[in-house]
């Protein structure tokens, strides 16, 4: 019962704070993301380079998939104003832009799984196809 009520206690403060509390600004957010999101991939290809051990590559590389699968909703309308790279193309093809995001992340998925098998080759290659998906989402949708 007391665990219950202290429970209940923690849950309304922490409503309260979340109804107060105001929304980060959408390219602040995806820019730091974005940021992490490249030294993730920086560490996989690192790893890939040096045919180094693959141990902590598994849990980066399903993180990469996970934010892959955020990327199309770091875009809400009216977020293409201000310091950004971030192309009109994202939101007038948002078809295409979620397409590239989950080629992103299926890229990513096949690093992990390669990380996990513990398959150096497959590991490398799969890298290789991650740089190449980034890399296409960023000819397509971002300012250089």
């Amino acid at each position: 019962m007391k665990n219950t009520l202290a429970l209940a206690a923690v849950v309304a403060l922490a409503s309260m704070g979340i109804a107060h509390a105001q929304a980060p600004d959408p390219i602040t957010v995806r820019q730091v993301a974005f940021d992490l999101n490249n030294g993730s991939f920086a560490f996989l290809r690192s790893i890939a380079a040096s045919k180094g051990d693959m141990k902590g590559a598994e849990p980066v590389a399903r993180g990469i998939a996970k934010w892959a699968a955020l990327i199309p909703s770091m875009f809400p309308p009216g977020s293409d104003k201000g310091d950004t790279k971030a192309l009109p193309e994202i939101w007038s093809d948002p078809a295409g832009f979620k397409k590239d995001a989950a080629n992103f992340g299926e890229a990513a998925t096949k690093v992990a799984d390669a990380a996990k098998a513990g398959d150096a080759d497959a590991f490398a290659a799969n890298v290789k196809s991650l740089g190449e998906a980034c890399g296409a989402c960023h000819k397509a949708f971002r300012a250089k």
